[in-house]
């Protein structure tokens, strides 16, 4: 998949890619046929960075619903050619969950869409998923023929079914299917059950994991064997040093984390910060010196993993190192540092924003940091990143930095906050969002009222809504 192409935070289609509250209250003021056209646009292409951490179907899908949206752009999308072309779920994952949203809310016409491409769609299986929250045991039932038709009954088609089964997200259809009344369509599903639970008890006794009796060495040794492979197993590693490591041990895993191989000096950084080993520091800091990049990753991150009091003391000294250590001290600060860090901390804010922008990942951090400490003199720079960013997650974590250290934030963004794509957003906006302004008092309700909405949003808002609250 393609990295996602922006707009500016200023245009409305920027404001919707990026989730925020103001791209639906700019899209509900501005000409339909444009509001609509952007919409679509998002939904078409999905916006997000990570499509499986940031939230949007819910955002687009009450858009869709203020706007009267149809769905034909949606419908061609789903069933273009390049369906079959492009078998990647991220392609068509985002229009399935906003169908999924908009039938809960009674679109039949998506309930309809998402039983025709679950029937003779590429990514069928999300949109059954999607079905299986929503739909009655009939339209699931009508679906059974289709989708098992999908699966030759050769012993090729018939295991790549029971991985299908076993992998399912939502186990209500299959399970619907393996008692349905037509013998051939409950005999299949059912074989296919228990194949999936076999298969996975397999896999579980065939591990090449770890075994009792593992010496030190063997231990490193496998993560040797990992890193050649491809795969980074220090972490796992430096755990079952936990288990099988005792006080004769040190100097073997001491002698690892100075001068051993890759995988090796990773497990034994690891091993040696987690157990706040008095050496762990400087063996880190001679990591990121000599390391290769694998050992330098593993060492900031085993240094910012430390919670002793000596790990916030070294953090001070190296937080004004122009290195990947001097990052990771700032960060080590933001999460366990005093007031008395609070400049450092600042410090670091700006230089991460201004040396690598809004969606820097060290910023997740440091947002948190400024809040946590209450630095006021961070919120221009929060106001910035709230503002530029176009992950909805640091969006939320700026949003929850600024209500503890800017004074604007209730009347401010709070307000635009009560319509982000954002279930955690919205929560922080419901307890602080100011009631004098009426489409705050509105929102509120209407999230109070909503059965879509988390259930953390609605405490917040009935906080908040009383006898006293303004009528509107």
């Amino acid at each position: 998949m393609f990295e996602p192409v922006i707009a500016p935070s200023g245009t409305l289609l920027g404001l919707l890619q990026r989730g925020r509250g103001d791209g639906t209250l700019h899209a509900l003021t501005a000409p339909r046929a444009e509001a609509l056209a952007a919409l679509d646009h998002c939904v078409l292409s999905d916006p997000r960075h990570d499509w499986q951490l940031e939230n949007r179907s819910l955002y687009y899908a009450r858009l869709y619903l203020d706007l009267h949206g149809g769905l034909e752009e949606i419908e061609r999308h789903l069933f273009a050619p390049e369906d079959v072309l492009d078998t990647c779920e991220s392609r068509t994952g985002l229009a399935l969950a906003v169908l999924g949203h908009l039938a809960s809310y009674g679109r039949r016409d998506a309930l309809d869409l998402l039983r025709r491409y679950a029937a003779a769609g590429t990514n069928w299986a999300w949109a059954l998923d999607e079905l299986a929250l929503r739909d009655d045991d009939a339209g699931l039932r009508a679906l059974a023929a289709p989708v098992l038709a999908r699966f030759a009954t050769d012993a090729e088609g018939e295991a790549e079914l029971a991985a299908a089964v076993r992998d399912a997200f939502e186990p209500r259809p299959w399970r619907l299917w393996a008692e349905d009344s037509r013998a051939p369509i409950a005999t299949r599903v059912r074989a296919a059950q228990e194949a999936g639970c076999f298969d996975r008890w397999q896999r579980q006794m065939t591990s090449s994991g770890p075994r009792p009796g593992w010496s030190v060495r063997a231990v490193l040794e496998w993560a040797r064997q990992g890193l050649e492979r491809g795969a980074a197993l220090h972490v796992p590693a430096a755990r079952c040093l936990m288990a099988v490591a005792g006080p004769e041990d040190r100097p073997e895993i001491v002698a690892a984390a100075r001068g051993g191989d890759d995988g090796a000096r990773c497990t034994a950084l690891r091993y040696l910060a987690d157990g706040n080993d008095p050496d762990a520091l400087e063996l880190i800091e001679g990591a990121v010196a000599d390391g290769s990049s694998a050992v330098v990753d593993a060492a900031v991150d085993a240094f910012e993993r430390m919670r002793s009091v000596a790990a916030v003391e070294r953090a001070r000294r190296w937080a004004h190192r122009p290195d990947v250590l001097g990052t990771a001290a700032g960060r080590v600060l933001a999460c366990r540092g005093g007031t008395q860090d609070s400049d450092l901390v600042l410090a670091a804010l700006r230089e991460a924003v201004r040396g690598e922008g809004p969606d820097a990942p060290t910023l997740w951090t440091l947002v948190d940091g400024a809040g946590r400490l209450g630095i006021v003199c961070a919120a221009p720079v929060l106001r910035h990143v709230y503002r530029e960013t176009a992950s909805s997650h640091l969006r939320g974590r700026a949003a929850r930095a600024l209500a503890a250290t800017d004074p604007s934030f209730p009347s401010g963004f709070a307000v635009e906050c009560l319509w982000d794509c954002e279930e955690s957003t919205r929560e922080v906006a419901a307890r602080n969002a100011e009631t004098g302004d009426a489409r705050v008092v509105d929102q509120l309700r209407r999230l109070a009222a909503d059965p879509a909405e988390e259930a953390e949003v609605q405490t917040a808002v009935r906080s908040r809504i009383g006898p006293d609250m303004p009528a509107v």
